[in-house]
Parts: C-alpha cells; sequence; structure tokens
C-alpha cells in the first residue's frame, strides 16, 4: 500500500474519533493545514524521488542520478517499515474504537505510536529530501525553488478565489 493510502487510511480512522469531539478551529479553516504545512512541502520537493521524476527538466548528470537512485533506495524501506507500523497501530485504533465499550487508554496509546510512527516516515522523508537538496548544484536548486514559488503563488490565489465573500 502507497504512503497516500496510508495517510488516507489514517485520516479515515481519526476522523471517526474527531466526529465524537467538539470542532477544531482546524476544521473551521480547511487552508489553515495547507498553510501551516508551507514550510515543509518547500522541503519536500527535494525528495530523491520527486528530483528523478524530473530528471531531464532539471539537467541531472549520470553521477546525481545514482547519488539521488542509492539516497533513494535507502530510504525507501525505513519509510515503508514506518508506514506500516503506522497503519497497524491505525487499524488496532479503529477495531479499539468500534468495540461495545471502547477503552480510552487503548484508543491513546494506538494513536500515539500510529502517530509516531507517521512522523518517523516524514522525518526520514525530509532528512533524504535535504539530503537530496545537496547533490543538485545551484541552477538545479534555483530551478526547483522558482517552481516551489509559482505553486505557492498558484496555491495563494486559489485560497482567495475559495474565500469570495471576504475582502482581499
Amino acid at each position: 500500500m502507497n504512503r497516500i493510502s496510508m495517510l488516507g487510511l489514517a485520516a479515515l480512522a481519526a476522523g471517526r474519533l474527531a466526529a465524537q469531539q467538539p470542532a477544531h478551529p482546524m476544521m473551521d479553516d480547511p487552508m489553515a493545514m495547507q498553510e501551516m504545512m508551507g514550510p515543509m512541502m518547500q522541503v519536500m520537493l527535494y525528495t530523491p524521488q520527486h528530483l528523478l521524476a524530473r530528471k531531464d527538466a532539471l539537467g541531472l548528470t549520470t553521477d546525481q542520478v545514482g547519488r539521488l537512485t542509492t539516497l533513494r533506495s535507502a530510504t525507501q524501506a525505513a519509510q515503508d517499515a514506518a508506514m506500516g507500523e503506522a497503519k497497524a497501530h491505525m487499524q488496532e485504533l479503529e477495531q479499539a474504537a468500534n468495540s461495545a465499550t471502547p477503552d480510552t487508554s487503548v484508543l491513546k496509546t494506538h494513536f500515539q505510536a500510529g502517530h509516531a510512527a507517521m512522523g518517523k516516515a516524514h522525518w526520514l522523508a525530509l532528512a533524504s529530501a535535504v539530503q537530496a537538496r545537496a547533490i543538485l548544484n545551484d541552477a538545479q536548486r534555483a530551478k526547483l525553488n522558482a517552481w516551489a514559488d509559482s505553486m505557492q503563488t498558484w496555491m495563494h490565489q486559489h485560497r482567495q478565489m475559495m474565500k469570495p465573500g471576504e475582502s482581499h
């Protein structure tokens, strides 16, 4: 199962619990999460898999492709293991939440363990992105920064369009 579907599973499990809770400020503004994640997304542009997918547009050398491939392989197994652990805890959390007499201490244990495992997977991705960034030359980093800036501008414009009642 890929990381996106794993995150979806986690969100589904968390959603069942969240539905029982009072409204959370983040839920009042769905774009707040995007704003909070912005700095991390800037770094994630440099993940080895992202760079390798754009190797021609970035003009990566054979040496750079080799180094990025090695970095991707070294990180992938650890990320998959962390996401597998997170999935297992989210499944346990869902089972505990659906029991006839839910035990909140069991829910908390699995939530915290799943959250820690997802955090580990994210940390591995961030660490590999920073290492991958160092493999690029200045011109390649500038090109990625330009892409990131244009994406950020587009997201800002999109957020404004999604709030037509507010003055801009």
